[in-house]
């Protein structure tokens, strides 16, 4: 089952590590989308001459560029030496995805996407390899967590992907509610009322909306 794990790893002996101790209070995070066979990484907390000094006198960064600056913060475009223990691309020849990163105190909270728990046992043993002592955080099931956040149930979850998976939403729907509900061995009208609850979930929490909104009836129009 596809898997979340929320690792944090000293940036000491990363391609980061001589900037944090350069600057303590700096701070670091991926930017998700850059043109670049590089990392975007935006870096705050002094001055961008302070930074770019810091930036220069890394030696496990090979070349750097500004891409932009906002609020006292400046996206950079970095590319590291061939032999810097980077732990982004370690996560990707480990088949992960890295969903999101950033830094502080010198210390890298990565949240990572893996195929299955045992893959985060293997990019555990691969980042400690590498020199660096990486800690699990957190690690849950993608779908238990998707399933939290929008607010249903496990059985209403299950339900819903049953229905997703046999085409109840289709159009036209290639099988009927009595046929979904013999599928899920439950009665017709129970499966009415679990997927009206799990529409009402999904609505208030989509929505942002109160549960007395979800339900209230519609206001006549002019």
């Amino acid at each position: 089952m596809t898997s979340i794990a929320d690792i944090e790893i000293p940036a000491d002996g990363t391609g980061l590590g001589d900037m944090f101790e350069a600057i303590p209070s700096l701070t670091c995070e991926m930017e998700r989308v850059i043109a670049s066979s590089g990392h975007g990484l935006w870096l705050s907390g002094a001055p961008q001459s302070e930074i770019e000094d810091a930036l220069t006198d890394t030696s496990a960064i090979e070349s750097y560029s500004c891409i932009t600056a906002e609020e006292g913060r400046f996206l950079y475009d970095i590319e590291f030496e061939p032999e810097t223990v980077d732990p982004f691309e370690v996560v990707l020849e480990e088949g992960g995805t890295v969903l999101s990163a950033s830094a502080s105190s010198g210390t890298w909270l990565l949240s990572v996407r893996v195929i299955d728990r045992e893959s985060v046992s293997s990019l555990y043993d691969r980042l400690a390899d590498n020199g660096v002592s990486p800690t699990i955080v957190r690690l849950f099931g993608l779908a238990e967590e998707s399933r939290t956040q929008c607010g249903l149930t496990s059985r209403q979850y299950e339900t819903l992907v049953a229905a997703i998976d046999h085409g109840y939403f289709e159009i036209p729907r290639e099988v009927s509610m009595q046929e979904l509900s013999d599928e899920l061995d439950i009665s017709h009208q129970a499966l009415s009322e679990r997927l009206r609850r799990a529409y009402r979930a999904l609505v208030t929490s989509e929505l942002n909306v109160t549960e007395e909104e979800a339900t209230a009836p519609p206001v006549p129009s002019d």
